[in-house]
């Protein structure tokens, strides 16, 4: 098993989760090819993601013909607050969600 981590991406997890759904217990090649025509944000990071954990596992030695997506986890990295000004006065918060991604192959 290799791992990889992203932190701090500044998009949210919900957002993520959509990309990361798609590529969950895929081969490596189909999973990359997936992501390469996908039209979301994530899906630039995640491949970049993938490919270094395949980096990561062929530094173990590992046979990469035979690895799989086992496992893609994404949660809240915390978020930045931001204030907006409203009307008479006022303020609304602004929160900017950030996610963190994690990333097993095996």
């Amino acid at each position: 098993m290799s791992n990889a981590t992203l932190k701090s991406h500044n998009q949210t997890p919900r957002k993520v989760r959509l990309v990361t759904e798609l590529v969950k217990g895929k081969k490596i090649s189909v999973a990359l090819s997936a992501l390469q025509f996908l039209p979301k944000r994530a899906a630039e990071p995640i491949a970049k993601l993938i490919k270094s954990a395949v980096a990561s596992a062929k530094e173990q030695g590992k046979n990469l013909d035979e690895l799989i997506v086992k496992n893609i986890i994404v949660e809240s990295a915390g978020m930045t607050k931001r204030f907006m000004p409203r009307a008479f006065g006022r303020a609304s918060a602004i929160r900017r969600r950030k996610s963190r991604v994690i990333v097993t192959l095996s």
